[in-house]
């Protein structure tokens, strides 16, 4: 007879979320299962570093890592997914492995330039309210009561290509005689069909909503709208919560390949939901039942989870999804809270790596309208590019990983409260002059904040121009450290976690890379239709990073091609945007489609001009100088 195993109980805080495990189990293991977030962005690899935790009391059995100085491991710091719970323990979550979403609610969701706007459809929404007053049965007239409905269908929508659900027909009887046979009845209008899908008493037209989503990686939007006014009435943004199983797409598939992996990662995401459905509910006072449909943009690999895909072939050659465009989902059947006639809309996708969000980016932004030649980027961890015009769209996802993100840097952090978004050095012997997100002492630095930085050290000659520290400046922030050359941002007592906040040459070699893959991905795609950097005519940044972008230093590290500056709009969350206007039109919703169908996907991993693009990029700003004509190191603008 085997002993049986010891349990103990784990409390997580500063939360207080307690929950009992078996002796030996996972720390961060222990903290998803408790629903408690721990940031682990190489999805508990142990290579990341991004998931350390303060063993306030108890036991754990965890290795010292280089993730984790001497200083710090000796006071009981410790990397959740390289412990094992060996007793009661209490654990300390430091704010920089927290997820904060106060900054994520300040996102100003529409912004968006009005000339970078589809244009030439009208309101017509997928989902109709049509108020019937039927002649109630008689012995004279005694007709089925669907057939009765569907007499009374006043227009040329014939009965024979109406049809309705299941779950319609169960409710019919009750309903029609609980008014006296006036009655609301909810009609899908898609791909020239109609069904009839729920029947309310009463006249209850005005309570017609959907909903929209934006499933990032790293975090998920939504909106409510209200069909019968065509507006947004309500909006929220969580932070997706799969990131407790890895920051990028790859560390979640890699997941999925674990026994249960891919149920963890569905549930996840549609818990995500859930909570913005809950919040945008209660802030509206829109009741539940008033939600009658969902469209979705996400990319290919996020669609995957959603729908309980096996996303395993997305990653490896040929690189094919199982499908690009999906039919119409009943939501409930998901797990998302909504009534059980709600269908859920994805928007399509064109590739492994280009996914539905790009294609309704595009069609927010309207480029496949117009004929200038015009470079659409959404900056993230895929970072997915579109070149093209009304003729013809060429695509490709260039795979920056999540440095942008805070990801893969030493003190990098999620652009949350606490975050350096912005640095300032009026010369190269200056104190830096910080902005923190927030306002409160310095935790880390975000993507915004890395990218200033880079070119604020390259601008004062800080660095050279392949991101080596010049140690020979003197200046008392450069400094050898655990991880080798590295800049102090603030010391010890300027930080909000009584530690030095730095940014090593480690950090600038991923920052280097990451920039690299983008400009690499731009200058192929471009070069790939026998076209130059100076042939764009526009570029389109969206992405809600975008909105935090510095042109001009995003320029002087490479990031951006080096164009004339008025070229340059942000459209803030194009996909959104895009998302919105397809739950409000079924003609946008077509051109969904055709728009998936006009774009070329480049695959860039195989591509040998690539490589050697992404070689040359790995330079700040470029090998080749006459790239970047208005950038001059040691006086950039």
């Amino acid at each position: 007879m085997t002993e049986q195993t010891k349990k103990y109980k784990v409390v997580f805080m500063p939360d207080g979320i307690e929950t009992i495990v078996a002796e030996g189990t996972n720390l961060l293991d222990a903290a998803i299962a408790a629903e408690v977030h721990i940031n682990a962005g190489c999805g508990g690899t142990g290579a990341c570093g991004t998931c350390s935790v303060l063993i306030k009391t108890g036991l754990v059995d965890s290795p010292k890592t280089t993730s984790i100085s001497n200083s710090d491991y000796q006071n009981g710091l410790r990397q959740a997914c390289k412990s094992r719970v060996m007793s009661d323990v209490v654990v300390e979550i430091p704010a920089s492995s927290r997820l904060e979403t106060a900054v994520l609610k300040k996102e100003i969701q529409n912004s968006h330039n009005d000339d970078l706007l589809c244009s030439g459809w009208h309101f017509s929404p997928p989902i109709e309210k049509r108020l019937l007053e039927i002649s109630p049965p008689s012995l004279q007239d005694n007709t089925n009561d669907m057939a009765r409905l569907l007499r009374h269908m006043d227009d040329s929508q014939t009965h024979p290509e109406i049809k309705a659900d299941l779950h319609f027909a169960k409710k019919l009887a009750a309903t029609a005689r609980h008014d006296n046979w006036r009655v609301t009845a909810t009609l899908l209008k898609f791909d020239e069909h109609t069904r009839i899908i729920n029947i309310e008493s009463g006249d209850m037209r005005t309570t017609n909503y959907a909903l929209v989503f934006d499933i990032g990686t790293t975090a998920v939007r939504g909106q409510l709208l209200d069909l019968s006014q065509g507006q947004a009435i309500a909006q929220a943004t969580e932070y997706n919560k799969q990131i407790s199983f890895g920051a990028d797409v790859i560390a979640r598939i890699t997941q999925c390949g674990r026994p249960g992996g891919l149920e963890k990662l569905q549930k996840a995401v549609v818990d995500t939901l859930n909570t913005l459905i809950e919040q945008m509910l209660a802030s509206s006072k829109v009741a539940r039942s008033g939600i009658n449909h969902i469209v979705v943009t996400a990319n290919t690999v996020m669609v995957h989870l959603l729908l309980a895909l096996d996303p395993q072939f997305l990653r490896t050659s040929p690189y094919v999804p199982t499908l690009s465009s999906t039919p119409l989902v009943k939501a409930y059947t998901l797990g998302i809270e909504v009534e059980e006639h709600v269908r859920l809309y994805c928007v399509p996708s064109v590739a492994s790596y280009i996914g539905g969000d790009i294609v309704s980016g595009i069609v927010g932004s309207g480029i496949h309208q117009r004929q200038p030649l015009t470079l659409y980027i959404d900056i993230g961890t895929n970072g997915e590019i579109v070149f093209g015009n009304s003729e013809w769209l060429m695509t490709a996802a260039a795979s920056a990983g999540p440095t942008f993100e805070g990801g893969g840097i030493q003190c990098g952090m999620l652009a949350t409260n606490g975050a350096i978004e912005d640095i300032h050095l009026e010369n190269d012997k200056t104190e830096p002059v910080l902005k923190v997100i927030g306002g409160d002492p310095p935790l880390g630095i975000c993507g915004s904040g890395i990218i200033n930085l880079a070119a604020s050290l390259l601008k004062h000659g800080l660095i050279t121009q392949a991101g080596r520290f010049n140690m020979e400046n003197g200046h008392h922030r450069l400094r050898i450290g655990e991880n080798g050359a590295e800049y102090v941002l603030a010391f010890d007592a300027q930080s909000g976690n009584g530690k030095d906040i730095v940014f090593s040459e480690i950090d600038m070699l991923n920052l280097i890379r990451s920039k690299a893959a983008l400009y690499a991905g731009y200058h192929t795609l471009v070069s790939s239709v026998d076209k130059k950097m100076t042939d764009i005519e526009q570029v389109v940044i969206s992405g809600t990073f975008g909105n935090h972008l510095n042109i001009e230093n995003a320029i002087a590290i490479g990031l951006l091609p080096d164009l004339p500056r008025h070229k340059f709009s942000f459209i803030g969350n194009g996909a959104l945007l895009g998302a919105r206007l397809i739950a409000f039109s079924n003609d946008v919703r077509n051109q969904s489609s055709i728009v998936a169908s006009m774009m070329t996907s480049l695959e860039l991993s195989e591509n040998a001009d690539f490589m050697s693009s992404y070689t040359a990029a790995m330079f700040l700003p470029h090998t080749e100088a006459a790239l970047f004509p208005s950038v001059k190191i040691g006086n950039l603008p």
